[in-house]
């Protein structure tokens, strides 16, 4: 099986399965278990620290050192352009929803989700039903959530794309472990589209549907961070950078501080630890 063949169909199964994972059990899923969610969300974002630090940067580092002897400086526009490009997504993803809800307009609430049911959206559909809104406009609130998220799938797909690029391809190789991660981070992401679609009126079967296929950019992204990486030198640098970022964005503006907030308690930080040393076992095994 070729290399582009292979990192096709683990990003199919990372952006598509976890998105339609979360869609699946997105009606099931109990909203009374923040410390559970929490200590998985650390654990994952302490693999992400290991593998952008022992990885991706190192393997930035090393392809700039060939280029020229000022290469460390696009490393770092790289980066920082991956978190720009991160954090502007979801800026925007969270102007666009935090106003549907009063709690989280409120004077003291954090910037960031502190209970599952704000995490996978089940608090719009709660404010929605207080309201008596109609389920119009639960449904489009759904979608206007399914299409956030599409777009945010392509710079994670990069990620996934820049890792297999140093890599082989084999079992723990980098790319392999942000698939998975990425797409372990995806659960709560199809749910939060997938519980505004069905009770908006959706049939369960077209909402999983709608949302599996809001994964599907990811691959998208895939490619492209394999392509820059596997062209030339230059591109090596980008794609390794701006995967850095994006991974960086996302652990400690997402997921570490949700991840705290789930739980509120010093536990999280020791799952980060172990995650981190996981992820050194990952690299270097």
């Amino acid at each position: 099986m070729s290399l582009f063949l292979l990192l096709t169909i683990v990003t199919l199964l990372a952006g598509v399965g976890g998105a339609g994972i979360g869609a699946l059990v997105g009606a099931l899923f109990r909203t009374d278990s923040n410390r559970t969610v929490s200590l998985l969300l650390a654990f994952a974002g302490g693999v992400m620290i290991s593998i952008v630090c022992f990885s991706l940067i190192t393997g930035a580092i090393q392809a700039a050192d060939e280029i020229s002897s000022v290469g460390i400086v696009w490393v770092i526009l790289s980066i920082i352009a991956g978190v720009a490009i991160l954090y502007t997504l979801n800026l925007v993803i969270d102007r666009r929803s935090r106003h549907e809800t009063s709690h989280a307009t409120s004077v003291g609430h954090p910037a960031t989700h502190d209970a599952l049911d704000e995490l996978i959206h089940v608090d719009h559909l709660i404010e929605h039903q207080r309201n008596k809104d109609s389920r119009t406009a639960l449904y489009a609130a759904g979608m206007m959530i399914a299409f956030a998220i599409t777009l945010h799938n392509i710079p994670e797909g990069m990620t996934i794309g820049a890792g297999f690029v140093i890599e082989n391809g084999h079992l723990l190789s980098t790319g392999m472990v942000l698939a998975f991660l990425i797409g372990f981070q995806k659960i709560p992401e199809g749910m939060a589209i997938s519980v505004p679609l069905i009770c908006g009126g959706m049939k369960r079967a077209r909402a999983v549907l709608i949302t599996a296929a809001s994964g599907i950019p990811t691959v998208f992204g895939a490619w492209l961070g394999f392509w820059l990486g596997d062209t030339w030198a230059l591109g090596l640098v980008v794609s390794l950078g701006f995967a850095s970022g994006a991974m960086l964005y996302i652990v400690f503006g997402e997921i570490l501080p949700q991840s705290v907030l789930l739980c509120r308690s010093k536990l999280p930080a020791f799952f980060v630890i172990v995650g981190v040393l996981t992820g050194l076992l990952v690299t270097f095994i």
